[in-house]
């Protein structure tokens, strides 16, 4: 008598906890409570910038005050735990089209700022102006995703011939490679 009664509350916990999920599973209650919070303005990025703006910003003299002549990444401090900042950045800081993070890059941070190869004026403070090579993300701190898409706009502005490559005048001494003639 016993064993029958424990296999009939076994059976019992386990019907019970099968119903238990479902409810838990497919209620619609749980979605009706929760509210949606509003998204703070500053951190909304849903609002799509045209290239012709962001190239207007840059001769503003709200960018002039922003920024000065320095470029964009000059003045920002990328927030890491100990004294050595580590190699790779973040991987993004916009999730769902809102800034997720305390401490965005420069390009995510400033909504004006558009990765464009018409905007060559943005494209050119990336660019070393000793070797001409694209800066790394470790130096201008920008996150990953915005350090691709400025790789692809300045490769092609490149191409496209918005942006020209500065390709050094090397001199040779032919002497050394060509053989004296005498006649």
């Amino acid at each position: 008598m016993s064993l029958s009664r424990n296999i009939r509350v076994i059976i019992n916990r386990v019907v019970l906890a099968d119903r238990r999920i479902g409810v838990r599973l497919y209620s619609d209650e749980s979605n009706e409570n929760e509210e949606q919070k509003p998204i703070d303005p500053t951190k909304d990025r849903t609002k799509i910038i045209p290239v012709e703006i962001s190239i207007k910003y840059l001769e503003s003299n709200a960018f002039n005050q922003t920024y000065g002549d320095k470029p964009v990444w000059f003045f920002y401090r990328r927030n890491h735990k100990g004294g050595f900042a580590p190699r790779k950045t973040r991987q993004s800081c916009i999730r769902n089209k809102v800034i997720s993070t305390g401490n965005p890059c420069p390009i995510c941070r400033d909504e004006y700022l558009v990765l464009d190869p018409r905007n060559t004026k943005l494209l050119e403070q990336f660019i070393s102006e000793y070797t001409g090579q694209v800066l790394d993300a470790f130096k201008t701190g920008l996150c990953q995703k915005k350090h691709k898409q400025l790789l692809v706009a300045i490769e092609q502005a490149w191409d496209q011939g918005y942006l020209t490559y500065d390709v050094p005048f090397r001199e040779y001494d032919y002497s050394l490679y060509k053989s004296q003639i005498t006649l």
